[in-house]
């Protein structure tokens, strides 16, 4: 499913977009594939890939070096410009991240369920499926839980959710850490991201809201900082 009002190209921009700063396939510097190989991978056209890498140029995302390729652009506001610089430097608790989480991830849900391209379901799932794995063999999940939610903010086709998500990073890998002592909390966090995977995947908007919100009051719960 492809947004209403987008082009074709500036999904696949997106979808390049998040390979770079979701799925950390291409860090600052690196060169993509080139033109038959990338186009494949994301199968389309090649009119429809220079017209996607030229929207990440004017964007300053890559950079086309002549003769040589194109390269992720060596540019550290690539990762800044998602970021609330005064806001970041804050000293906020565990409590204060969570409500913050409680206030915008649910509605994050309900957007992304909405408005997700299909390319962004699948990738939702992929870390959904892949950090239940991790929790299964009590692996580290840090990285893996933090693409689970930047891949559902993403999906709300939301730039002020995008722009959030590194503060909300702070609650999600305290969350990690301070829950992974806790079977219980743990347990909680299986069964949560499935509801929530099943919501998304069927595209039912108010379900996956509900469930997001569930998952983050559990949470809470388990910390001693939900007020009933």
């Amino acid at each position: 499913m492809k947004r209403a009002g987008r082009s074709l190209a500036e999904t696949i921009a997106d979808d390049i977009l998040a390979m770079i700063t979701i799925d950390k396939k291409f860090a600052m510097g690196d060169k993509l594939p080139n033109e038959n190989e990338l186009s494949v991978d994301l199968q389309i056209s090649r009119t429809t890939l220079r017209e996607a890498i030229r929207i990440l140029v004017a964007h300053n995302v890559l950079e086309i070096q002549r003769g040589k390729g194109t390269y992720v652009k060596n540019n550290h506001e690539l990762n800044e410009e998602f970021n609330l610089k005064e806001l970041s430097s804050l000293p906020l608790d565990v409590k204060d991240l969570y409500e913050m989480r409680l206030i915008f991830e649910p509605q994050s849900a309900y957007y992304a369920a909405k408005r997700a391209t299909d390319k962004e379901l699948e990738r939702i799932l992929y870390y959904g499926r892949l950090e239940e794995a991790l929790i299964l063999k009590k692996e580290d999940r840090t990285e893996v839980e933090q693409a689970f939610h930047k891949s559902i903010a993403k999906a709300t086709h939301n730039e002020f959710m995008n722009r959030l998500m590194p503060i909300l990073y702070q609650a999600i890998d305290k969350g990690v850490l301070l829950s992974d002592s806790n079977e219980e909390m743990l347990q909680n966090t299986l069964n949560d991201h499935r509801m929530i995977m099943e919501f998304l995947s069927k595209r039912d908007a108010e379900g996956a809201k509900t469930a997001m919100k569930l998952h983050i009051i559990h949470a809470m719960r388990g910390f001693g900082i939900f007020e009933e």
